[in-house]
């Protein structure tokens, strides 16, 4: 159900956008996707660095984890076609995840919610796009993305923390995925993108330790989107367009 409101908001800004965009253009230099876009955080706990200042061995092994929850959210996607194979994307979205904690069965009270944040996790691909398929336009990508997290809170707080504090995070990008032409330069488009990064989480005055809890994690995210895309020329907002041969 959850997937289906989103891919309707994604439908619905589409629409919208179509009301009142430049007319569209198969073989225009510009394109804006609206998205259902599933964020799926491969994640893990790689190692906890300290606990009061002192450093600590890696807790693992002895059956502690973490986690950041899986998100379905509407995103947008901007592209710009430098020549008829070759574009920039930027992806842009905004997301809240949970942190949750999993711990031995002797540490089971420690076990639970222990954050919340949003994230702002812009991403920016040098896509390559094959041609001679017909309706059919399939791409591949590289790039980087980088994670901003904000608003962090405590959440059910088994560690009994003042406050939470995650570092932003840079990571590389790629990306494979197609677009079919459905006409008046409309399109459908499914992608999957995948990031690998790390961040450093620190729990600030922990009741439990005594101190600050400082822990690196692994998030390693996957992006899979589905929506509708919308190809035009930008000069045609700005008015002039030269004549040119098409991109595509």
């Amino acid at each position: 159900m959850r997937i289906m409101r989103t891919a309707l908001t994604a439908i619905a800004m589409a629409v919208g956008l179509a009301q009142t965009a430049v007319a569209g253009d198969d073989n225009g230099n510009f394109m804006v996707r609206v998205l259902g876009t599933g964020i799926i955080t491969q994640d893990s706990l790689s190692s906890l660095r300290s606990v009061s200042g002192a450093p600590v061995a890696d807790l693992k092994a002895a059956g502690f984890d973490a986690s950041v929850s899986d998100e379905v959210i509407p995103a947008a996607t901007l592209t710009y076609f430098l020549s008829k194979k070759l574009s920039l994307e930027l992806l842009c979205c905004f997301a809240k995840h949970d942190v949750s904690l999993k711990a031995p069965p002797a540490f089971a009270a420690l076990a639970g919610n222990i954050g919340e944040t949003w994230i702002f996790p812009p991403a920016v691909t040098l896509q390559y796009h094959f041609d001679g398929l017909g309706p059919l336009k399939p791409y591949v990508g590289v790039g980087g993305q980088y994670i901003a997290f904000f608003n962090e809170k405590t959440g059910g707080n088994t560690l009994q923390a003042t406050s939470v504090e995650i570092d932003g995070a840079f990571g590389v990008t790629v990306q494979a995925g197609f677009d079919v032409a459905i006409g008046n330069g409309w399109y459908l488009n499914a992608d999957i993108k995948k990031t690998w990064l790390d961040t450093t989480a620190t729990w600030h005055n922990s009741a439990v330790t005594g101190g600050d809890i400082v822990a690196k994690v692994d998030l390693d995210p996957l992006i899979i989107s589905a929506g509708l895309g919308y190809r035009f020329n930008l000069e045609d907002i700005f008015g002039g367009r030269p004549s040119h041969e098409p991109l595509k």
